[in-house]
């Protein structure tokens, strides 16, 4: 199951992180930083279930349920 409620222990230390990553790249870079990071992290997840989940809500985020 795919969890959606707040989970990070330090929220915006890794937002900052996330963006600092970024600096420095061009549009392009930073899309292509963004679908490897997902890519790695898919692979980590590696629950076919709750990457179907991931992608449904990232689609729609209407979607959610709860």
């Amino acid at each position: 199951m795919l969890i959606t409620t707040p989970n990070l222990t330090k929220p915006d230390e890794t937002y900052a992180a996330l963006i600092a990553t970024h600096e420095g790249l061009s549009e392009a870079g930073s899309h292509a930083l963004n679908a490897r990071l997902i890519l790695i992290l898919m692979n980590h997840i590696g629950n076919d279930a709750v990457l179907a989940e991931a992608l449904r809500l990232a689609r729609d985020p209407e979607s959610a349920q709860g």
